[in-house]
């Protein structure tokens, strides 16, 4: 069995779009060599992309990835 990241175009684990970035932690979650990517991963200290199923920006795990963009003024009228 080949893992996800294998078959799959290496653009889909350094998406920007949230849907991409989905089915990129979709695909980690059934691979068996998941935990090593990401053990792999925080050795490494990648700083971007999906890493055995956990969402990489800036060399730090997080929840999702902030958009691209202008960030948004604090205390600005919504």
């Amino acid at each position: 069995m080949r893992a996800p990241c294998q078959v799959h175009t290496d653009d889909l684990w350094f998406a920007d779009a949230p849907d991409d970035i989905a089915l990129a932690q979709a695909l980690c979650q059934g691979c068996p060599l998941r935990r090593s990517c990401l053990e792999g991963a925080l050795e490494r200290g990648e700083r971007w992309g999906v890493w055995g199923g956990q969402i990489f920006h800036d060399g730090s795990i997080v929840a999702r990835k902030p958009s691209v963009g202008r960030p948004r003024k604090h205390g600005a009228a919504a």
